[in-house]
């Protein structure tokens, strides 16, 4: 005779029919994952995905390190875009009221210009430090960033990210001297820098401008760089010319103090003895006396004066 089945066994099969026999965990564990996956997969295409956006939803960053943008490359980045539309999407952060800038300011300002509504863009989710180094990054990597600008990023990278110079020349794709000479530039004064930003010098002439110590005569080379249109190897040979004048200059040496007194004693003396006198004073109370003597004659005449002394 079958062994009769329990009540509870069939009350299970009635409630779960699909069950799945009890010897499949593993299956059903590995198809859980795999479709885990797959949404964040698809979440992860989402928001790394290029989407249209309104421009004017769109907002630079107020810590973006490029504060110049040149007019006229505007202008031609903005008939590119008028021609081809804008071909490589802007980096933003979703603000929730807005969207701002990571990477791509100038190709938004073009599109402005070129009276575009929306803007391909990816939306990103990024750290404060992720945000400013893709920031800084991008902009160094673009050819028309001016010197200044370059060595400014280059600064503001280490400072905020405890950087060494090796490190940054790897993040920026530079070799170290690069990086080592573009930071030589900040030492200069402000309004030479400002000089290179309005491309009145080079980055060339404010590196040879850097051989001189002196800010005043550094400052006045570059506005005679400017004045006469001078080349680099001018200005180097006018630093070297100006270097080694001052190596030839005297230093200047502190006047000695006048007694008054001890010089009209001299006089006295000088027109006693007939030669020249030199009192010299070590201290208060102590000095000692030079006669000069120019002859062997001279010299017998001083002695009897001083021999007369003693009558």
């Amino acid at each position: 005779m079958a062994p009769k089945k329990s009540g509870l066994g069939r009350g299970l099969d009635a409630l779960f029919p699909d069950k799945k026999p009890a010897t499949t965990p593993k299956t059903s564990s590995k198809k859980t994952e795999e479709v885990k996956v797959k949404k964040e997969k698809k979440v992860e295409e989402k928001k790394t995905s290029e989407i249209l956006v309104p421009i004017n939803k769109i907002e630079p960053n107020v810590d973006q390190p490029r504060k110049i943008f040149n007019e006229d490359s505007l202008l031609e980045l903005s008939e590119s875009i008028k021609n081809f539309g804008v071909i490589q999407p802007l980096l933003v952060l979703d603000k929730k009221t807005h969207y701002e800038i990571v990477a791509g300011e100038r190709r938004w300002r073009a599109a402005k210009l070129a009276g575009l509504k929306e803007v391909p863009v990816i939306i990103k989710d990024l750290t404060n430090r992720e945000q400013l180094e893709i920031a800084l990054i991008e902009n160094i990597q673009r050819e028309d960033l001016n010197a200044v600008e370059e060595a400014r990023a280059y600064k503001e990278l280490i400072e905020k990210f405890n950087l060494k110079q090796d490190e940054l020349a790897l993040k920026v794709s530079k070799s170290r001297t690069a990086v080592a000479n573009a930071l030589r530039l900040l030492n200069l004064d402000d309004k030479i820098l400002q000089m290179m930003e309005d491309e009145m010098i080079s980055a060339g002439h404010g590196r040879a401008i850097l051989g001189l110590n002196n800010k005043e005569l550094q400052l006045s080379v570059a506005n005679k760089v400017f004045d006469n249109s001078l080349s680099v190897r001018e200005t180097e040979n006018l630093v070297k010319a100006l270097n080694n004048e001052s190596k030839k200059k005297p230093r200047d040496k502190k006047p000695k103090e006048v007694d008054v007194n001890l010089k009209t004693v001299e006089d006295k003396l000088q027109e006693i003895i007939g030669t020249k006198v030199q009192i010299i004073k070590k201290s208060k109370k102590k000095g000692k006396i030079e006669i000069e003597y120019y002859s062997n004659e001279q010299l017998d005449h001083l002695i009897e004066l001083l021999e007369g002394l003693k009558e």
